[in-house]
């Protein structure tokens, strides 16, 4: 798997040909545990793993607005671990103490739901359950988001950004490219097209092209849409599948189009006009990155914070920074009281049109390793 490795800072560099920055894991695994589990008592400390890049910072002092403010009106502080760059290799560094039942030293960890690992943990009993009384601000959740297929109750997760999968074109080089089937088949874009390596978002949007069901895979379903991206890929047609890599060529125009992340393409835009991303005529897809208390982590503690968040005012500050899609009620009505056309931007704040259109992936199908070898084959690995 190659997930996004960076967020806002690391894809404007490479966008511009800069070097990517590789994060060390801070990840020291515990033998013991990390905090007191599904009961006990508010701590004083909050331990909390997240991707690089991925909340608000003062670009002045480097500090973190909203965790120094949940400290000034909670006195709890937040010991805040930029840890998580791919979500295999994380879930590699955690799953021998949790599969033994110990603690990991974190009381929230972030992952993807388009990867199989928030399943995994689910499934494993390696995460602990919410305490939803003290999460009130639980009915800010947009409803797009509120049954997702690893944790259909929301009773283990809570969201906390999100980022449509669509196509991307550079306008210099072509028109618009608006079906799948354009994009895998036009001959003017042969050899000048790059697919997401991640299994659920290219093979999701081959799959609605299809007028199949993303959501409930099946075998016939996830076969007919491997075979149509592997013709793509001996007619010539995908020059190859990438993480987030695709940004600098698709900005220099030596691509002409490519399976792309909303996120990615709302951060280039400013500097890039002539990008262009939009969903397929059939349908895009969505993933979320989740908000877990691992085994261990203080459930009081970890809840408090989350309750936090979804407070619209402090999610419309953190998508204000790192503008992907935020899953919170009200945090465009709060934030277009400061910046307005941020606020309307709809790759930041998709309207319940545009989330209409958009699908999860089947969290099952995730765990098929049939599925996997198959993909992986694809992508000739």
């Amino acid at each position: 798997m190659n997930p996004r490795l960076t967020r806002q800072e690391l894809l404007r560099r490479g966008a511009a040909g800069g070097a990517l920055l590789a994060f060390p894991s801070l990840l020291a695994a515990c033998g013991g545990g990390g905090g007191d589990g599904g009961g006990g008592e508010l701590k004083t400390v909050l331990n909390f793993a997240n991707w690089p890049y991925y909340i608000d910072v003062d670009e002045k002092s480097k500090k973190y607005p909203t965790i120094d403010e949940f400290k000034a009106q909670t006195g709890i502080t937040i010991n805040y671990f930029e840890e998580i760059n791919d979500n295999a290799e994380y879930f590699a560094k955690i799953q021998g103490p949790l599969s033994q039942g110990n603690g990991i030293d974190r009381d929230i960890l972030v992952l993807t739901d388009n990867s199989r690992f928030p399943g995994l943990l689910v499934n494993q009993g390696w995460v602990e359950k919410l305490d939803k009384d003290l999460i009130p601000n639980i009915s800010n959740l947009v409803d797009a988001q509120a049954s997702p297929p690893f944790d259909p109750n929301r009773e283990y997760s809570l969201p906390w950004q999100s980022g449509m999968t669509g196509i991307a074109w550079n306008e210099d080089v072509t028109g618009p490219v608006t079906s799948v089937q354009q994009l895998l088949e036009d001959p003017k874009l042969k050899g000048k097209v790059t697919m997401l390596q991640e299994l659920a978002d290219s093979v999701g949007l081959v799959m609605l092209q299809a007028g199949d069901d993303p959501t409930a895979v099946t075998d016939e379903t996830f076969n007919k849409a491997v075979a149509t991206v592997q013709a793509a890929v001996d007619s010539g047609q995908i020059r190859r599948f990438t993480g987030n890599d695709y940004a600098q060529p698709l900005t220099k125009g030596d691509l002409a189009a490519a399976v792309a992340w909303s996120g990615d393409i709302v951060q280039l835009i400013p500097d890039n006009p002539k990008l262009k991303w939009a969903i397929p005529e059939s349908g895009g897809m969505i993933w979320t990155d989740n908000m877990l208390i691992p085994t261990g982590g203080s459930v009081p503690t970890a809840s408090t914070y989350m309750n936090y968040v979804y407070d619209p005012a402090v999610a419309a500050k953190i998508a204000a920074y790192i503008q992907y899609v935020t899953p919170v009620k009200g945090a465009k009505e709060e934030l277009a009281k400061t910046d307005p056309e941020l606020a309307n931007n709809p790759l930041i704040f998709p309207d319940d049109a545009t989330l209409s259109q958009v699908n999860q992936f089947d969290s099952t199908a995730l765990d098929n390793e049939d599925y996997i070898t198959a993909w992986q084959g694809v992508l000739g690995q």
